[in-house]
């Protein structure tokens, strides 16, 4: 999803920063501003309010201890492509006047890079490694709107609800698994306001495919160690080799497309097209074999004030509550049938509009962890072997 710059076409930069200053100082005193504030500032305005921050001075900042710091970088997928971000801001010819800061998920910023003037300016903000920088703590900005909106965010001068960071323009985007569709955190470049480039969002925006994408590689990569590791044990097949998340390394002797149901310790999977299967651990993914002839995977989705779904294959199966949003894509594509749904119309079946596909394809992937092969991709449908019954439920 691409950034929206939060300066209108045809506008002077310098002038809509004034008007935007003016616009916190009406809209916070109960005046009539000059410009109205973007429906994402108002609900974010909204949501700072409500928790009782102040816009007039700086609130109390939340920040982890440097050895947390080291713990989360090391536990973090994004240490891998943190080098590689450095260097595609770094290539533009302003990057002098650039901060790039990249959080977890939880808004806690774990790596920055800038010159010394820049990160001079942001240390007078709290904006350092280690700083929690969610609206909950330091109001509407970027980054934590971002977190909030689950969508790319730039926010200009009088945007950002506390009037200290008035100087500043920030520009962020939530990075995701490509692997599960979780949330790792939020790239975002950071700068005084009068040096916004419009070319700013399309740097995030290009920081965030390049990280997704060294991630998927390097996916890829692991499931070959894991494929060439598993290749002589799978000669008799029919059997499968899969890594913890699901993801099909390698298969002898069926096809279930790339992904089935993450294993779990001592728990049976339903398999379309092998029924029942026993995972056993092996190295560092799964050994997945039939335990007895391949039978049709039913489906029953009880649609109650907790959702419930319910998976039989053979005399195996399962039962467990699912999110109502899951609940509601499985519906879908039952309805949908063979023919299935693009990440497009699932967005705008779920959202109303086609602009949440990042949001669609993290929770399909995230369904997909639950069921795999059960949900098929492009386009998303239930795969040819299971029955789907739902029952509405009180």
């Amino acid at each position: 999803m691409a950034v929206h710059s939060a300066v209108p076409p045809g506008r002077s930069l310098p002038a809509h920063a004034r008007d935007l200053v003016r616009m916190h100082e009406a809209v916070i005193g109960g005046g009539r501003p000059p410009v109205r504030p973007r429906p994402l500032v108002s609900r974010s305005w909204s949501r700072v309010l409500g928790l009782g921050l102040a816009a007039d001075s700086m609130n109390e900042r939340d920040s982890v201890p440097e050895a947390e710091v080291a713990r989360r970088r090391h536990s973090s997928p994004l240490r891998h492509v943190i080098g590689d971000l450095r260097q595609v801001i770094g290539a533009m010819s302003d990057a002098g006047h650039m901060l790039l800061v990249v959080t977890d998920s939880d808004g806690v910023i774990l790596w920055r890079e800038g010159s010394s003037a820049v990160r001079r300016g942001a240390d007078a903000l709290g904006f350092a490694e280690g700083a929690e920088w969610t609206e909950a703590r330091v109001g509407t900005n970027a980054i934590g709107t971002a977190l909030a909106e689950a969508a790319p965010v730039e926010l200009l001068a009088g945007e950002h609800f506390e009037q200290n960071q008035h100087p500043w323009y920030c520009t962020a985007s939530p990075i995701h698994d490509p692997r599960t569709g979780e949330l790792l955190g939020v790239i975002d470049v950071s700068g005084p306001a009068l040096t916004l480039h419009p070319a700013v969002g399309a740097l995030v925006e290009t920081g965030r495919r390049l990280a997704e994408s060294q991630l998927w590689h390097s996916h890829r990569r692991r499931l070959e160690r894991l494929r060439r590791a598993g290749e002589p044990v799978l000669a008799a097949g029919p059997a499968l080799l899969v890594d913890a998340d699901g993801w099909v390394a390698h298969s002898a002797g069926v096809a279930v497309g790339e992904r089935i149901a993450a294993p779990r310790p001592g728990q049976v999977l339903a398999v379309p097209g092998l029924g029942a299967c026993l995972p056993e651990p092996f190295g560092d993914g799964w050994l997945v074999r039939p335990a007895g002839s391949a039978r049709p995977v039913v489906l029953d989705l009880d649609l109650g004030r907790t959702p419930v779904l319910s998976l039989r294959a053979g005399e195996t199966g399962w039962r467990r509550p699912v999110t109502r949003r899951h609940a509601e894509i499985l519906v879908l594509l039952g309805k949908a049938g063979h023919q299935g749904l693009s990440a497009e119309a699932l967005s705008r079946a779920l959202h109303g509009d086609a602009e949440h596909l990042v949001t669609v394809r993290a929770e399909v992937s995230r369904l997909r962890r639950l069921l795999g092969g059960i949900v098929d991709s492009r386009p998303y449908r239930l795969a040819e072997d299971v029955r789907l019954t739902v029952h509405p439920g009180q």
